[in-house]
C-alpha cells in the first residue's frame, strides 16, 4: 500500500494542497510493465505540468480537456479559473487521487480514465498536456488527439528526445511561455 504526503503549491493567484505519493517509484508494477510498458509517470510532480499550469490563460468558461493529466495540477488551475474540465489518464490511480485533490480544493471537474491512442467523441475549446512525450510512440497518438479535440493545445515541453519530432509534425507553434508552446492543430 502506497504512503501519501500532501504538498502545498501556490501558482498566482491559485493555492492547491495536493495529495501525491511520497515514492513514485513503488508504485512500480512488473506486470503492467510486461503487459503495456505502463510506468507510473503520473505520480510525479512534474515541473512542466507546473509551466502550463502557470501559463494558462484566460479559460473562465470554455471547455478544457487534459490528456495524461497525473497529478492533475493544469487541470485543477484551469477549474480554479471557471473553466469546464474534462482531465484524463490512463491509470486508475491517477484519476481517483485526482478526483479526491479536486474535491480537497473545492473545485469541480470531470475526470476520467481515458487512452489517448483511440479516438474519443467529445470536442473542447481548448486542450492541455504536459510532459507527454517521454516516449516516441506516444508522439503520434497525442498530436492525433490534439487534433481531434480541440482547435488550440497548450504543451508543456520537458526537454524529451522526443518532443522535437512532435513539434516538426505539429506545424507552426507559437512558445507562450518557458517550456509551453501553443499549437492550433485544428485549424
Amino acid at each position: 500500500m502506497p504512503q501519501f504526503h500532501d504538498v502545498s503549491i501556490g501558482l498566482g493567484e491559485i493555492g492547491l494542497v495536493l495529495r501525491r505519493p511520497v515514492s513514485p517509484e513503488a508504485l512500480i508494477d512488473e506486470e503492467a510493465f510486461a503487459e503495456d510498458e505502463f510506468l507510473p509517470y503520473w505520480a510525479e510532480l512534474w515541473p512542466a505540468a507546473i509551466a502550463l499550469a502557470e501559463a494558462l490563460p484566460d479559460v473562465a468558461g470554455l471547455r478544457v480537456v487534459e490528456l495524461g493529466c497525473g497529478l492533475g495540477v493544469p487541470s485543477l488551475v484551469a477549474a480554479a479559473r471557471g473553466a469546464q474540465v474534462t482531465a484524463t489518464d490512463w491509470a486508475a490511480d491517477a484519476i481517483e487521487l485526482l478526483r479526491g485533490n479536486a474535491e480537497r480544493n473545492g473545485l469541480e471537474l470531470t475526470a476520467e480514465v481515458r487512452d489517448w491512442r483511440v479516438a474519443w467523441p467529445e470536442r473542447f475549446e481548448l486542450a492541455l498536456a504536459a510532459d507527454v512525450l517521454y516516449e516516441q510512440r506516444n508522439v503520434e497518438p497525442v498530436l492525433a488527439r490534439l487534433r481531434e479535440l480541440a482547435p488550440r493545445a497548450l504543451v508543456g515541453l520537458a526537454g524529451r528526445p522526443y518532443e522535437a519530432e512532435f513539434l516538426r509534425a505539429a506545424g507552426p507553434v507559437e512558445q507562450v511561455a518557458e517550456r509551453v508552446v501553443l499549437l492550433t492543430p485544428g485549424s
